[in-house]
C-alpha cells in the first residue's frame, strides 16, 4: 500500500466522520471549530464563520516518547573555552 493510498483513505474516513486510530503510532480524527464572528479588515465590517471540522492528528503515547528518546541520543554538545 502506497503512502497516497493510505492517505487517500484516512481523508475519506474523517470526511465521512470516522477516526483512524493506528496503534503505536496515533490518531487522526476531527475537530469541531465552534461558529464565530470575524472581522473583514478591508471592510471593517463583521463576517460570520460558520461552524466547521477540521483534521487532527494526536501521536501515541510511545511515539511521543521513541522520538524524544530517539533525539536526545542524537544531540550533541559543544563546549566553548
Amino acid at each position: 500500500v502506497s503512502i497516497e493510498s493510505f492517505l487517500s483513505n484516512v481523508k475519506k474516513a474523517l470526511a465521512e466522520g470516522e477516526n483512524v486510530y493506528i496503534r503505536g503510532f496515533g490518531s487522526f480524527i476531527t475537530k469541531k471549530r465552534a461558529a464565530k464572528v470575524g472581522r473583514n479588515i478591508k471592510k471593517n465590517t463583521a463576517v460570520y464563520i460558520p461552524e466547521r471540522y477540521i483534521p487532527s492528528f494526536k501521536p501515541a503515547k510511545e511515539f511521543t516518547e521513541e522520538v524524544k528518546k530517539l533525539k536526545s541520543s542524537n544531540i550533541e554538545v559543544i563546549k566553548e573555552d
